[in-house]
Parts: structure tokens; C-alpha cells; sequence
């Protein structure tokens, strides 16, 4: 079975992109999945720089998701959109982690997803998170992303969503990216 990282790249309580990562635990743990819901608060670290790196190394917090990432065989990150971009306290994160010797990034299975109250749904910052993981630091991208479109609007009380067809779409891409996860294992 595939232990699988969960986190919602946002700092706001009520954030559309928390939602949806529950959601995905949601339908994650009714596929009996093994999942481990991480808050990206924990991981706040100071902004990326040489002087701090080579003076005090990495900094704990980069640590412990570093660790958290080598004990769980993929990641699904729900990011929100900034300015048709990568949040920049993801991007920092994303940074730090990089600097590690091996980079934990090389190889390591992320999904990516999004939710958004504009009708892209966050679609246009995740292609710049690709940019970062992909590119840069040679993750495994699940190629089916999931952008969720007029968000505010999407969830029902319970935390589903309101298009049915939809939350059965993000199920699928859910169970598709387990087993990406262990043909690549």
C-alpha cells in the first residue's frame, strides 16, 4: 500500500484549497488509502537565502517536511493561485527543499490540484508549480491536474461537492495517482 502526503498550500482558515484537501483525505480514505494530512503552517520557513543556508544549514521546519516527504511514497498538494502563480510561501518551501543533498524532489511523485472562486480555478498558478517541480527540480508530476472553478460556490456543508460528476473526476484522479505512485516505486 502507498502512504500518500496531503497538504493544502494556504495559511487562510476558510481557504477553498483546505477544503479540497479534505475532500481529497475524504475520498482518499473511502478507497482505503493511506493518508497523512499535513497543515502548511508547520512548514513556514524564513525567506530563501544563501546567507541564512550557509550559516545555520537548512532550517528545522525544512527538515521535518523533508523527512515527512522520504516517509510517505507521494504528495498531493492543493495550491491556491496568486497573481496566476505559485503562492511565494510555497514557492519558498518548495525552494529550501531543493537545497537538500540528495534533493528529495528528484523523482518524487506530486499531484497537483487547485481551487479557485475564478473560473480557471487556479489552473494557471499550478503551471508554474510544474515549472518549479518539474523542471527544475525533476518530480514526477501526475499529469491529470484538477482545478476546481467557482469554488466558493462548490462545496455542499458536508465538504463534497455540489457537481457530483466532478467530485467522481477527482476520485478517479485520486486512485490514478496511487497507482502512478507504485509503478514508480
Amino acid at each position: 500500500m502507498a502512504k500518500i502526503l496531503l497538504m493544502a498550500a494556504s495559511l487562510r482558515q476558510d481557504s477553498c484549497n483546505k477544503k479540497l484537501i479534505n475532500l481529497v483525505a475524504k475520498l482518499g480514505i473511502e478507497q482505503k488509502i493511506e493518508i497523512e494530512q499535513l497543515d502548511f503552517a508547520d512548514f513556514i520557513a524564513p525567506l530563501y537565502s544563501g546567507d541564512i543556508e550557509e550559516k545555520n544549514g537548512l532550517p528545522e521546519m525544512v527538515q521535518t517536511f523533508i523527512a515527512k516527504l522520504k516517509d510517505a511514497d507521494g504528495l498531493v498538494i492543493a495550491s491556491p493561485e496568486y497573481n496566476f502563480s505559485t503562492p511565494g510561501t510555497l514557492k519558498n518551501l518548495l525552494d529550501w527543499v531543493s537545497r537538500a543533498r540528495p534533493m528529495p524532489w528528484v523523482k518524487y511523485p506530486v499531484m497537483l490540484c487547485s481551487a479557485s472562486p475564478a473560473l480557471a480555478g487556479g489552473s494557471r498558478g499550478l503551471l508554474h508549480t510544474v515549472a518549479t517541480l518539474q523542471c527544475a527540480c525533476n518530480a514526477y508530476i501526475y499529469p491529470p491536474m484538477f482545478s476546481l472553478g467557482n469554488a466558493y460556490e462548490a462545496f455542499t456543508s458536508d465538504g463534497s461537492l455540489q457537481d457530483k460528476e466532478l467530485e467522481k473526476r477527482l476520485g478517479k484522479n485520486i486512485l490514478g495517482f496511487v497507482d502512478f505512485v507504485k509503478k514508480l516505486r
